[in-house]
């Protein structure tokens, strides 16, 4: 079940619901915002802080300004680790960026994570560094999605629309062995989504959220959609989004991503020619296999190549 850009649903979420998603997961930040306030995603203030991240990794990281209640600014950084593995420079890396944006910006920004990989042992919240002279302790909001298992009954009585989210990405894994399973988790999320009255919106913005975590093989794929038009039509709600249209620009979506992921695969191919001179055929399978934000990770990586040692290190290193 191959996905693409992993991180830009959690990202489009996240920035769709973002007051829903601070009250949901940190609610005592959340509480001294004043949320009449506008808040401001400060994408290219991120981009200056992230230039050297590791940009073939699984991350969906967001720089936002909010207005706290007294009047001041407040930074917030919020960090959701998409992937299922756990990272050992975790907490090292979250100081890092903290530490950039004070020393680029001289602000200190409230740093929040989000962990989605499912060790639930795995629970890095601060970063500590000691000797006789220097001491630092960096802490730092940590949640991980794993913990609302137990809380299944809350989740489902819960009208925020980071539930859903939540209980999306839970079923998401343990369903990973048990394709009939994750067809019928997905449908009763989606039926869900309709029956606890969501608007026309928020049924569509989740329902994409939903029908991305959850990817079904071909086959129970259709008998998914087949489902689901029955169940949209015997409800009768033709103000909702008809399923096909939103599988329709679904599948325009995916047709877009594989068009630019093989122009961008023919055009690193020629530029790592160019810049080793002949690129053995052993290579092309990895490079086939890389994702669209691996590719562009790539585009720049080689610029510094200068043998054939470099790429190869390059690709064991963002398997």
């Amino acid at each position: 079940m191959p996905r693409s850009d992993q991180d830009s649903p959690w990202k489009g979420i996240l920035r769709q619901y973002f007051q829903d998603a601070l009250t949901f997961f940190f609610p005592l930040t959340a509480t001294r915002i004043e949320w009449n306030r506008p808040h401001e995603f400060l994408d290219k203030e991120f981009q200056q802080i992230a230039l050297d991240a590791e940009l073939g990794k699984r991350y969906a990281d967001q720089l936002v300004k909010v207005w706290l209640k007294q009047g001041q600014e407040l930074w917030l950084l919020i960090h959701i680790e998409v992937q299922a593995k756990p990272e050992a420079n975790f907490a090292e890396r979250m100081l890092g960026y903290h530490l950039r944006i004070f020393d680029r910006f001289h602000r200190h920004a409230t740093s929040l994570a989000i962990l989605c990989d499912g060790n639930a042992k795995w629970r890095p919240n601060h970063y500590h560094f000691s000797n006789p002279d220097t001491e630092l302790t960096f802490r730092f909001g940590m949640v991980k999605l794993l913990d609302y298992r137990d809380q299944w009954h809350e989740l489902e009585q819960n009208r925020n629309p980071f539930a859903v989210v939540v209980m999306a990405h839970l079923k998401a894994q343990e369903t990973r062995r048990d394709a009939n399973r994750r067809k019928e988790s997905k449908l009763g999320l989606i039926r869900r989504l309709y029956e606890q009255g969501y608007d026309r919106r928020e049924i569509v913005n989740l329902f994409r959220f939903v029908d991305w975590v959850m990817i079904l093989p071909k086959g129970l794929e259709q008998e998914f959609w087949q489902e689901l038009k029955v169940y949209e039509e015997e409800r009768r709600m033709p103000y909702i989004t008809s399923v096909e249209q939103i599988g329709f620009e679904r599948g325009i979506e995916q047709g877009i991503e594989r068009g630019v992921q093989r122009e961008a695969r023919s055009l690193i191919l020629r530029l790592l020619n160019r810049r080793l001179e002949e690129l053995p055929d052993r290579f092309q399978p990895q490079i086939d296999a890389l994702s669209t934000a691996q590719l562009e990770a790539l585009g720049e990586a080689l610029l510094d190549f200068r043998e054939i040692t470099d790429l190869d290190s390059w690709l064991q290193e963002n398997r």
